[in-house]
């Protein structure tokens, strides 16, 4: 997705939530992920949910006009603000309550709304997105790094994983990548974007992804208390069994630290964007406290070795990791039709 901004000469439009501010022109060629995204902003914005407008589009030329939400992220509040990573700036923990407020109305509210028929590129968050996450973890990070495994014991491990998280409800919207990067601070409140992954599936993945975010480093007893305030929150909305929702929810941080750290395999070993490297310590230590804590209510123990040996590995734990820390060798042959 490629994209432009231009100023508007207006200064302000009426009804607009954030005055003296541009346009993005943007230029997509995956149509099916345009529509996705354009199907759920009409939804959402339509509902009064805090994301941004859009003024113009012609999906024929793949191209759409977009209000600008300026340059401020919740990540960029908390890298400029932070002094410590044992705690967290207060006005970026005030704007993760107000995130924990409507992150269950976009699951609730925002299901009912939407179109699930226009999802992209998986209409829920099933078994086969799951086993996408977990081999791309396998196979852009594990393997690339050579953390040993018994390959058959680790799929073991998967269909028991995916097995188990299946289990969880999922008739909610799934933001999908729900994290720092994407929740704009503008006015002083947050504004949501990039939401065009967006699926059916379960609760808990999408708080997972919040408060296990690597690089934001948010520290265990606010993600305690975060998760709380969640919790209060959704039981506005629906019904909940907190011991069933947690019962599931450590399975969900889980599967989402492992797709991360393919991300970054992929990103930064693989296609050599470097900067992607600087959150694999922080991911390890996400880990290191989910398996410390022990509430994952299943065994996993090809899985769980090939883990350990990860974080006891010093490769993994440095916060000037370079791509030269590994040695990744392509190897092609002819393909036999």
């Amino acid at each position: 997705m490629c994209s432009s901004r231009v100023q508007d000469p207006t200064g302000d439009i009426t009804g607009s939530p954030v005055k003296k501010r541009g346009y993005w022109g943007v230029y997509n060629e995956d149509r099916k992920e345009n529509i996705a995204f354009l199907s759920f902003t009409d939804s959402f914005f339509e509902a009064g949910f805090p994301v941004p407008q859009v003024f113009f589009a012609d999906l024929e030329k793949n191209a759409y006009l977009l209000e600008d939400l300026g340059d401020t992220t919740l990540f960029g509040l908390i890298e400029k603000e932070r002094v410590s990573l044992q705690e967290l700036p207060a006005e970026a923990l005030k704007i993760y309550h107000e995130v924990v407020r409507w992150l269950p109305r976009f699951q609730t509210e925002g299901s009912a709304r939407i179109n699930f028929r226009v999802c992209y590129p998986r209409p829920a968050f099933d078994v086969q997105s799951m086993k996408w996450d977990l081999n791309y973890f396998k196979y852009y990070f594990l393997k690339l790094a050579k953390v040993p495994f018994d390959e058959q014991r680790l799929e073991d491990d998967f269909d028991a994983l995916t097995g188990f998280l299946t289990k969880a409800e999922d008739d909610f919207f799934m933001y999908r990548d729900f994290q720092s990067r994407n929740i704009m601070i503008a006015d002083n409140k947050p504004w949501f974007i990039d939401y065009q992954g967006g699926r059916r599936g379960p609760l808990q993945y999408d708080i997972a992804s919040l408060l296990y975010d690597a690089k934001a480093v948010i520290p265990d007893p606010v993600r305690e208390e975060l998760l709380s305030a969640y919790l209060d929150q959704l039981e506005q909305h629906i019904p909940v069994d907190r011991s069933t929702f947690l019962h599931y929810y450590y399975g969900f941080v889980l599967i989402r630290i492992l797709q991360a750290l393919g991300a970054y395999g992929f990103r930064g070993y693989y296609e050599n964007k470097t900067h992607f490297l600087q959150s694999i310590p922080h991911a390890m230590q996400n880990l290191k406290t989910l398996l410390r804590q022990n509430r994952i209510a299943l065994e996993l123990p090809m899985l769980r070795q090939a883990l350990e040996s990860m974080i006891a590995d010093p490769r993994f734990n440095s916060q000037s990791i370079t791509q030269s820390d590994l040695t990744v060798t392509i190897y092609s042959s002819p393909i036999k039709r």
